[in-house]
């Protein structure tokens, strides 16, 4: 317990961290997915 007491800082740091990274990643992935679409439709 005493390693997250004196570090509980950076714990919460890292894992505010992997949230935004996962965001950022799920909205990268779903603007891909959106342009796809978007060519698709235009196509028709």
């Amino acid at each position: 317990m005493e390693f997250l007491e004196k570090n509980a800082i950076y714990i919460v740091l890292i894992i505010v961290m992997l949230t935004w990274s996962g965001i950022f990643t799920y909205l990268f992935t779903l603007d891909k997915r959106l342009k796809e679409l978007k060519k698709e439709v235009e196509e028709k």
